[in-house]
Protein backbone atom coordinates (compact mmCIF):
# COMPACT_ATOMS: atom_id res chain seq x y z
CA UNK A 1 0.00 0.00 0.00
CA UNK A 2 1.01 3.65 -0.51
CA UNK A 3 1.82 5.94 2.11
CA UNK A 4 -1.21 8.05 3.25
CA UNK A 5 -1.40 11.46 1.81
CA UNK A 6 -1.62 14.39 4.16
CA UNK A 7 -2.03 17.78 4.11
CA UNK A 8 -0.66 20.16 6.77
CA UNK A 9 -2.25 23.68 6.88
CA UNK A 10 0.37 26.37 8.25
CA UNK A 11 -1.97 28.39 10.66
CA UNK A 12 -1.78 31.50 11.28
CA UNK A 13 1.67 33.15 9.73
CA UNK A 14 2.69 35.57 12.01
CA UNK A 15 2.54 32.74 15.09
CA UNK A 16 4.48 29.08 15.71
CA UNK A 17 2.47 27.20 13.01
CA UNK A 18 5.44 27.45 10.33
CA UNK A 19 8.45 26.73 13.19
CA UNK A 20 6.73 23.88 14.51
CA UNK A 21 6.12 22.56 10.74
CA UNK A 22 9.89 22.59 9.74
CA UNK A 23 10.29 21.13 12.99
CA UNK A 24 8.44 18.37 13.25
CA UNK A 25 9.36 17.70 9.52
CA UNK A 26 12.82 17.33 10.44
CA UNK A 27 11.62 13.92 12.27
CA UNK A 28 12.67 10.70 9.56
CA UNK A 29 10.05 8.31 10.95
CA UNK A 30 7.47 10.79 10.02
CA UNK A 31 8.02 11.12 6.19
CA UNK A 32 8.65 6.79 6.22
CA UNK A 33 5.18 6.46 7.79
CA UNK A 34 3.11 9.05 4.97
CA UNK A 35 3.65 11.16 2.48
CA UNK A 36 2.96 14.67 3.69
CA UNK A 37 2.84 18.38 2.37
CA UNK A 38 2.08 21.90 3.43
CA UNK A 39 -0.36 24.24 2.23
CA UNK A 40 1.01 27.76 3.11
CA UNK A 41 3.21 30.57 2.30
CA UNK A 42 6.79 30.11 1.03
CA UNK A 43 7.97 33.25 2.74
CA UNK A 44 6.70 32.28 6.19
CA UNK A 45 8.02 28.90 5.52
CA UNK A 46 11.34 30.22 4.30
CA UNK A 47 12.19 32.08 7.54
CA UNK A 48 10.60 29.45 10.05
CA UNK A 49 13.41 27.69 8.56
CA UNK A 50 16.41 30.35 9.00
CA UNK A 51 14.64 30.47 12.64
CA UNK A 52 14.70 26.82 13.25
CA UNK A 53 18.00 26.52 11.92
CA UNK A 54 17.07 23.46 9.92
CA UNK A 55 18.92 21.84 6.97
CA UNK A 56 15.61 21.82 5.00
CA UNK A 57 14.60 23.19 1.88
CA UNK A 58 11.25 24.75 0.20
CA UNK A 59 9.97 22.68 -3.06
CA UNK A 60 6.73 24.61 -4.24
CA UNK A 61 4.33 21.94 -5.95
CA UNK A 62 0.81 22.68 -7.94
CA UNK A 63 -0.93 19.71 -6.37
CA UNK A 64 -0.95 17.16 -3.76
CA UNK A 65 0.15 14.36 -5.82
CA UNK A 66 3.58 15.77 -6.49
CA UNK A 67 4.48 15.64 -2.99
CA UNK A 68 5.26 12.13 -3.25
CA UNK A 69 7.88 12.94 -5.88
CA UNK A 70 9.97 15.63 -3.99
CA UNK A 71 13.01 14.23 -1.86
CA UNK A 72 13.27 14.14 1.83
CA UNK A 73 15.53 16.90 2.37
CA UNK A 74 12.53 19.14 1.14
CA UNK A 75 9.44 20.57 2.30
CA UNK A 76 6.55 20.11 -0.42
CA UNK A 77 4.65 23.19 -0.35
CA UNK A 78 1.20 24.03 -2.35
CA UNK A 79 1.87 28.00 -1.75
CA UNK A 80 -1.55 29.57 -1.86
CA UNK A 81 -0.53 33.30 -0.45
CA UNK A 82 2.17 35.90 -1.26
CA UNK A 83 2.26 37.45 2.09
CA UNK A 84 4.04 40.95 2.50
CA UNK A 85 6.60 41.61 5.47
CA UNK A 86 3.80 43.90 6.96
CA UNK A 87 1.45 40.77 7.22
CA UNK A 88 3.52 38.27 8.54
CA UNK A 89 5.13 40.40 11.25
CA UNK A 90 5.41 38.17 14.31
CA UNK A 91 2.86 37.75 17.45
CA UNK A 92 0.43 40.90 14.86
CA UNK A 93 -3.19 39.16 14.11
CA UNK A 94 -3.69 40.88 10.58
CA UNK A 95 -6.62 40.75 7.87
CA UNK A 96 -4.17 39.02 5.37
CA UNK A 97 -2.82 36.44 7.91
CA UNK A 98 -6.08 35.39 8.61
CA UNK A 99 -7.63 35.42 5.23
CA UNK A 100 -4.85 33.54 3.96
CA UNK A 101 -5.14 30.73 6.98
CA UNK A 102 -8.20 30.30 6.05
CA UNK A 103 -8.01 29.46 2.59
CA UNK A 104 -5.62 27.07 3.83
CA UNK A 105 -7.76 25.27 5.73
CA UNK A 106 -10.74 25.18 3.10
CA UNK A 107 -8.53 23.94 0.38
CA UNK A 108 -7.67 21.15 2.53
CA UNK A 109 -10.83 20.19 3.23
CA UNK A 110 -11.67 20.25 -0.45
CA UNK A 111 -8.78 17.75 -1.10
CA UNK A 112 -9.69 15.73 1.48
CA UNK A 113 -13.85 15.54 0.35
CA UNK A 114 -12.80 14.98 -2.87
CA UNK A 115 -10.53 12.01 -1.95
CA UNK A 116 -7.34 13.43 -3.43
CA UNK A 117 -5.65 13.39 0.09
CA UNK A 118 -6.15 10.63 3.63
CA UNK A 119 -6.44 13.27 5.96
CA UNK A 120 -5.46 16.70 7.13
CA UNK A 121 -3.47 17.83 10.26
CA UNK A 122 -4.05 21.39 11.19
CA UNK A 123 -1.50 24.10 12.49
CA UNK A 124 -2.67 27.06 15.01
CA UNK A 125 -5.28 29.57 13.92
CA UNK A 126 -5.76 33.27 15.45
CA UNK A 127 -9.56 33.78 15.66
CA UNK A 128 -9.11 37.64 16.12
CA UNK A 129 -6.97 37.31 12.25
CA UNK A 130 -9.77 35.36 10.98
CA UNK A 131 -12.44 37.50 12.67
CA UNK A 132 -11.07 40.85 10.59
CA UNK A 133 -10.74 38.80 7.62
CA UNK A 134 -14.42 38.63 7.32
CA UNK A 135 -14.27 34.89 8.32
CA UNK A 136 -16.18 34.64 11.79
CA UNK A 137 -15.95 31.25 13.21
CA UNK A 138 -15.12 30.72 17.02
CA UNK A 139 -12.38 28.09 15.87
CA UNK A 140 -11.15 25.32 13.18
CA UNK A 141 -14.03 22.86 14.51
CA UNK A 142 -16.88 24.66 13.30
CA UNK A 143 -15.30 26.36 10.17
CA UNK A 144 -14.66 22.65 9.47
CA UNK A 145 -18.16 21.26 10.67
CA UNK A 146 -19.52 23.65 8.12
CA UNK A 147 -16.90 22.96 5.16
CA UNK A 148 -17.85 19.16 5.71
CA UNK A 149 -21.95 19.57 5.47
CA UNK A 150 -22.11 18.35 8.76
CA UNK A 151 -24.23 19.79 11.69
CA UNK A 152 -23.74 16.97 14.51
CA UNK A 153 -19.98 17.50 15.57
CA UNK A 154 -17.67 16.81 18.65
CA UNK A 155 -14.15 18.02 19.92
CA UNK A 156 -11.96 16.01 21.04
CA UNK A 157 -8.95 16.61 22.93
CA UNK A 158 -6.78 12.92 23.17
CA UNK A 159 -3.29 11.23 24.17
CA UNK A 160 -2.51 8.24 25.08
CA UNK A 161 -3.72 7.88 28.72
CA UNK A 162 -6.87 10.58 28.09
CA UNK A 163 -9.44 11.16 25.93
CA UNK A 164 -12.28 14.28 26.25
CA UNK A 165 -15.05 15.02 24.11
CA UNK A 166 -16.53 18.28 24.86
CA UNK A 167 -20.86 18.77 24.90
CA UNK A 168 -20.60 22.47 24.26
CA UNK A 169 -16.84 24.05 22.99
CA UNK A 170 -16.69 27.73 22.47
CA UNK A 171 -19.47 29.27 24.81
CA UNK A 172 -19.12 31.60 27.49
CA UNK A 173 -19.92 29.77 30.82
CA UNK A 174 -23.19 31.50 31.26
CA UNK A 175 -24.81 29.91 28.20
CA UNK A 176 -23.79 26.48 28.98
CA UNK A 177 -26.66 25.34 30.59
CA UNK A 178 -29.02 25.87 28.39
CA UNK A 179 -27.07 24.23 26.06
CA UNK A 180 -26.86 21.28 27.80
CA UNK A 181 -29.63 19.07 26.35
CA UNK A 182 -30.43 15.59 26.17
CA UNK A 183 -30.15 15.31 22.39
CA UNK A 184 -27.04 17.20 22.41
CA UNK A 185 -24.89 15.43 25.59
CA UNK A 186 -26.55 12.01 23.53
CA UNK A 187 -24.53 13.04 20.45
CA UNK A 188 -21.92 13.65 21.92
CA UNK A 189 -21.36 9.96 23.65
CA UNK A 190 -22.25 8.49 20.06
CA UNK A 191 -19.41 9.98 18.50
CA UNK A 192 -16.92 9.69 21.11
CA UNK A 193 -18.11 6.43 21.29
CA UNK A 194 -17.18 5.84 17.46
CA UNK A 195 -14.24 8.01 18.06
CA UNK A 196 -12.57 6.15 20.97
CA UNK A 197 -13.36 2.58 19.13
CA UNK A 198 -11.11 4.05 16.05
CA UNK A 199 -8.32 5.36 18.38
CA UNK A 200 -8.55 2.43 20.44
CA UNK A 201 -9.88 -0.58 18.59
CA UNK A 202 -11.62 -1.62 21.32
CA UNK A 203 -15.22 -2.54 20.30
CA UNK A 204 -16.97 -1.77 23.13
CA UNK A 205 -15.08 1.22 24.78
CA UNK A 206 -16.00 2.51 28.24
CA UNK A 207 -17.45 6.17 28.29
CA UNK A 208 -17.41 8.01 31.56
CA UNK A 209 -20.13 10.95 31.41
CA UNK A 210 -19.59 14.03 33.81
CA UNK A 211 -22.02 15.92 35.40
CA UNK A 212 -22.57 19.73 35.10
CA UNK A 213 -23.19 20.64 38.29
CA UNK A 214 -20.86 20.14 41.42
CA UNK A 215 -21.56 16.85 43.04
CA UNK A 216 -24.17 15.51 40.50
CA UNK A 217 -26.23 18.70 41.79
CA UNK A 218 -26.54 16.35 45.18
CA UNK A 219 -30.10 15.84 44.76
CA UNK A 220 -30.99 18.83 43.15
CA UNK A 221 -29.59 21.40 45.71
CA UNK A 222 -26.72 22.32 43.07
CA UNK A 223 -29.21 22.41 39.95
CA UNK A 224 -31.13 19.48 38.16
CA UNK A 225 -29.46 19.30 35.05
CA UNK A 226 -27.92 15.58 35.74
CA UNK A 227 -31.93 15.02 35.94
CA UNK A 228 -33.35 17.19 32.95
CA UNK A 229 -30.40 16.53 30.51
CA UNK A 230 -27.78 13.87 31.09
CA UNK A 231 -29.85 11.44 33.14
CA UNK A 232 -31.82 10.85 29.61
CA UNK A 233 -29.03 10.82 27.84
CA UNK A 234 -26.95 7.97 29.51
CA UNK A 235 -30.05 5.77 29.48
CA UNK A 236 -30.50 6.31 25.72
CA UNK A 237 -26.91 5.75 24.77
CA UNK A 238 -27.15 2.51 26.82
CA UNK A 239 -30.04 1.19 25.16
CA UNK A 240 -28.22 1.70 21.91
CA UNK A 241 -25.69 -0.72 23.58
CA UNK A 242 -23.29 1.96 24.58
CA UNK A 243 -21.22 1.18 27.86
CA UNK A 244 -21.53 4.94 28.95
CA UNK A 245 -22.00 5.54 32.79
CA UNK A 246 -23.05 8.58 34.96
CA UNK A 247 -23.29 11.02 35.77
CA UNK A 248 -20.01 11.27 37.44
CA UNK A 249 -18.38 14.24 39.37
CA UNK A 250 -15.07 16.04 37.63
CA UNK A 251 -13.71 17.17 40.71
CA UNK A 252 -12.63 12.86 41.28
CA UNK A 253 -13.83 11.40 38.23
CA UNK A 254 -9.81 12.19 36.17
CA UNK A 255 -8.28 10.60 39.10
CA UNK A 256 -9.39 6.96 38.20
CA UNK A 257 -9.64 8.17 34.20
CA UNK A 258 -5.83 8.57 34.22
CA UNK A 259 -5.61 5.12 35.93
CA UNK A 260 -7.02 3.71 32.35
CA UNK A 261 -10.41 2.59 33.80
CA UNK A 262 -12.45 4.56 30.98
CA UNK A 263 -11.41 4.53 27.64
CA UNK A 264 -13.26 8.22 27.05
CA UNK A 265 -14.86 11.30 29.05
CA UNK A 266 -17.74 13.18 27.76
CA UNK A 267 -17.09 16.69 29.77
CA UNK A 268 -20.22 19.30 29.55
CA UNK A 269 -18.15 22.35 29.18
CA UNK A 270 -14.61 23.39 27.58
CA UNK A 271 -12.60 23.78 30.61
CA UNK A 272 -13.91 21.32 32.97
CA UNK A 273 -12.58 18.66 30.01
CA UNK A 274 -9.48 20.18 29.46
CA UNK A 275 -7.92 21.48 32.22
CA UNK A 276 -7.16 17.58 33.59
CA UNK A 277 -6.49 16.80 29.42
CA UNK A 278 -3.48 19.59 29.16
CA UNK A 279 -2.08 19.27 33.17
CA UNK A 280 -1.14 15.45 31.46
CA UNK A 281 -0.92 15.74 28.02
CA UNK A 282 0.29 19.56 27.03
CA UNK A 283 3.28 18.87 24.85
CA UNK A 284 1.60 15.93 23.27
CA UNK A 285 -2.48 16.49 23.42
CA UNK A 286 -4.33 15.86 20.12
CA UNK A 287 -7.16 17.83 18.81
CA UNK A 288 -9.91 16.16 16.78
CA UNK A 289 -13.49 16.60 15.16
CA UNK A 290 -15.54 13.60 15.01
CA UNK A 291 -18.67 13.04 13.19
CA UNK A 292 -16.76 15.12 9.90
CA UNK A 293 -16.38 12.95 6.68
CA UNK A 294 -12.92 12.90 6.75
CA UNK A 295 -10.14 12.86 8.95
CA UNK A 296 -8.61 15.89 11.02
CA UNK A 297 -6.89 15.98 13.59
CA UNK A 298 -4.90 19.33 15.00
CA UNK A 299 -2.48 20.51 17.78
CA UNK A 300 -3.84 20.96 21.23
CA UNK A 301 -2.60 24.76 21.61
CA UNK A 302 -2.25 28.06 20.18
CA UNK A 303 -0.10 30.47 17.83
CA UNK A 304 1.99 31.42 21.19
CA UNK A 305 2.89 35.03 19.69
CA UNK A 306 5.48 35.29 22.66
CA UNK A 307 7.44 32.56 21.37
CA UNK A 308 6.77 33.27 17.62
CA UNK A 309 10.33 33.60 15.94
CA UNK A 310 12.22 32.37 18.62
CA UNK A 311 12.83 28.70 17.08
CA UNK A 312 11.70 27.68 20.50
CA UNK A 313 8.12 26.41 20.33
CA UNK A 314 7.62 22.90 20.71
CA UNK A 315 7.00 20.60 18.13
CA UNK A 316 5.23 17.69 19.94
CA UNK A 317 1.80 18.12 19.75
CA UNK A 318 2.16 18.73 16.07
CA UNK A 319 4.23 15.15 15.87
CA UNK A 320 1.37 13.39 17.65
CA UNK A 321 -1.08 14.87 15.61
CA UNK A 322 0.63 13.65 12.43
CA UNK A 323 0.83 10.25 13.71
CA UNK A 324 -2.74 10.00 15.11
CA UNK A 325 -3.89 11.05 11.29
CA UNK A 326 -1.21 8.32 9.50
CA UNK A 327 -2.68 5.29 11.98
CA UNK A 328 -6.42 6.50 10.87
CA UNK A 329 -5.90 6.70 7.61
CA UNK A 330 -3.81 3.40 7.29
CA UNK A 331 -6.58 2.08 9.39
CA UNK A 332 -9.13 3.44 6.47
CA UNK A 333 -11.21 5.16 8.29
CA UNK A 334 -13.42 7.35 5.94
CA UNK A 335 -15.14 8.85 8.73
CA UNK A 336 -14.91 9.48 12.46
Amino acid sequence: MSRPLIAITMGDPCGVGPEIIVKALQSQPMLQLSSLFVIGDATAMERAIRVCDAKLKIQEINSPEAARSVDKASIPLLALSSLSTEDLAYGLPTAAAGDAAFQYICSAARFCLDGRISAMVTAPINKEAMHKAGHDYPGHTELLAELGGVSNYVMMLAGDILRVSLVTIHEALADVPALVTTEKVLNTIRLTAEGVKLLTGKTDPKLAVLSLNPHCGEGGMFGTDEKRAIIPAIEAARLEQINAVGPLSADTLFYFAQQGIYDGVVAMYHDQGLIPLKMLHFDDGVNLTLGLPFIRTSVDHGTAYDLAGSGKASEKSLLAAIRMAVKMAAAGAEKI
